[in-house]
């Protein structure tokens, strides 16, 4: 049979991370497919280091990053960009990740161009347009557009079914993230940043800190922050670690509350490899991330989500994270609980983690393959176990 050209497409950190193990699984099966890679850029720094780590180089590069660049700016420059790769390219399927502004428009520009689309980590849904913003829309019309819906949950796939999509095109396979960090993570890491390998030989309890979300600015994260302040105060021996982000809101409210407590070290934002690797270093995480609602569990860390709903419940589901808000005293309490109790802690660090194996970017190369006519292999659904 003839080669299929598979067109990935990439702009942010997370999406990149999760899409690094597609990328490198489909290589491996060069004689049915030809991989195309394009990345938008949309967050240029953060993206070229995952590219870097998973030694991954662009076929494209649209470089659309500017300052200060609004969503309506980003939407115009990656659908130009694309739609001109795609003529050029034609390509047999193009797959987008996730419900960044990259992944919505990608798959309206293969749309426009009657393209399939393939979408890695399908389903998730929060039920509310406005929070997550913009992503809860991004990957609902995402959803209405693809062919292929590779979902990482059953939660996942009980969204789409909801929406009535076709049973037969939705694919339990289990989140590409837990691959990614099978790759990455390392007992014996060195960090680039001194102060993060002087906490880490000190051996003693951490708690990682990240805040960055739009709805969750003003007095939301003043509400976290002033939470953090009192942990931190009645824990004097536990190490705060919080990479802080570089939009101005967010610092201007969390250097004020805490840049002067002893035991919370304010750090610039960290690269993926010394993300992950603290991160599995750490003994409980606060955070209102996507993303590390995932990870966390892989390593049996309890998260505690800054966030008032979360388009993955699964974590909540099975127990290793909660759902705490942005209430201070809530925040703070919940906090203390799992501290000063071993038995709690341990319920939450030994629950299962629902979002994979390792196996995820297999299992999608696989269904590729099914739907292109080069195999008729049976490819399980990922359980938990």
């Amino acid at each position: 049979m003839v080669k299929k050209k598979i067109v990935v497409v990439i702009g942010t950190r997370p999406d990149t991370i999760k899409m690094a193990p597609i990328i490198l699984e489909l290589k491996k099966h060069e004689d049915c497919f030809d991989v195309v890679t394009i990345a938008t850029a949309q967050h240029r720094q953060m993206l070229d280091q995952v590219l870097e780590v998973f030694r991954i180089t662009p076929s494209f590069d649209l470089d659309i990053m500017a300052p200060r660049q609004t969503l309506a700016s980003i939407t115009a420059k990656i659908i130009a960009g694309l739609d001109e790769i795609f003529i050029t390219e034609k390509p047999d399927m193009v797959l987008v990740q996730g419900d960044t502004t990259t992944t919505c428009i990608g798959s309206l520009a293969a749309f426009y161009n009657k393209i399939p689309v393939g979408h890695i980590e399908a389903g998730l849904r929060t039920s509310d347009k406005a929070n997550p913003f913009p992503e809860e829309i991004n990957r609902r019309i995402t959803g209405c557009i693809t062919d292929l819906h590779f979902a990482p949950t059953q939660t996942a796939k009980m969204a789409l079914l909801k929406e009535n999509v076709d049973p037969k095109t939705i694919f339990v396979t289990g989140n590409t993230v837990i691959d990614a960090l099978d790759y990455t993570v390392n007992q014996h890491h060195s960090f680039s940043e001194p102060v993060l390998n002087s906490i880490a030989e000190r051996g003693g309890k951490i708690i990682l800190v990240t805040m960055h979300r739009r709805e969750n600015w003003g007095q939301p994260m003043i509400g976290a922050c002033n939470a953090i302040k009192r942990l931190a105060n009645k824990y004097p021996l536990i190490d705060f670690i919080f990479p802080v982000h570089l939009n101005p809101i967010v610092r201007d409210v969390v250097f004020p509350i805490l840049s002067d407590l002893p035991n919370v070290t304010l750090i610039e934002p960290v690269d993926y490899l010394d993300f992950v690797n603290l991160m599995s270093k750490s003994y409980l995480i606060l955070t209102d991330s996507g993303g590390v609602q995932e990870e966390g569990p892989r390593f049996g860390i309890p998260v505690l989500v800054l966030r008032s709903v979360t388009e993955r419940p699964d974590a909540v589901d099975y127990g290793t994270a909660k759902l705490v808000g942005l209430d201070e005293e809530k925040i703070f309490s919940t906090a203390v609980q799992l501290i000063d109790h071993k038995i709690e802690y341990e319920r939450m660090a030994n629950a299962t983690n629902p979002y994979g194996d390792g196996l995820s970017a297999q299992r999608t190369i696989k269904i590729l393959k099914n739907f292109f006519g080069f195999s008729d292999e049976v490819v399980e659904e990922f359980i938990p176990q």
